[in-house]
């Protein structure tokens, strides 16, 4: 069976736009994930445990819209294996990184466990992923939460668009 998934795709370190790109390849080349689309990117301030923080390296941000025939959890383990192929070390929780992709929803699925919470406890707070995920999918909805183009529309001045 294909689902529909929407990750967020980001980073602020090193050549961000290029390493954006190469994950996107990577995905478009990942046995099971077909039809790879991706938003217009986004620029925002880090995020961290402590909250908006503009003195780090700003982040590069978009929303991909895959198919996928692999379960969640598959999926999970190749998003990772993507993020390490491309430099993603874990120090700290929410620190600067080359790469992250997060699993933002996974066709109707609810889920809840160590490694993965689905949809992701977090996307209905960040104009990083609501902002470009609206700009993907206009009529989108963020299960639990409504519209995303609703959700967006407050948060759209935390994020630039870059062209």
């Amino acid at each position: 069976m294909t689902e529909h998934a929407i990750l967020a795709i980001g980073g602020n370190l090193g050549k961000r736009r290029k390493t954006l790109r190469s994950a996107l390849k990577a995905l478009a080349s990942t046995p099971g994930i077909k039809n790879v689309l991706c938003s217009p990117f986004v620029e925002s301030d880090a995020v961290t445990v402590e909250g908006v923080d503009a003195t780090k390296p700003k982040y590069l941000n978009g929303v991909v819209s895959i198919e996928t025939t692999l379960k969640a959890k598959e999926l999970l383990a190749e998003i990772r294996r993507i993020e390490n192929e491309h430099g993603r070390i874990r120090l700290e929780p929410w620190g600067s990184r080359t790469l992250d992709i997060d699993i933002i929803t996974f066709g109707s699925e609810l889920k809840v466990s160590k490694e993965l919470t689905i949809p992701h406890p977090r996307a209905s707070e960040r104009a990083f992923v609501l902002v470009p995920w609206a700009m993907l999918e206009p009529e989108a909805v963020l299960p639990g939460y409504g519209r995303v183009a609703e959700l967006a529309a407050p948060l759209k001045d935390q994020v630039w668009l870059v062209k």
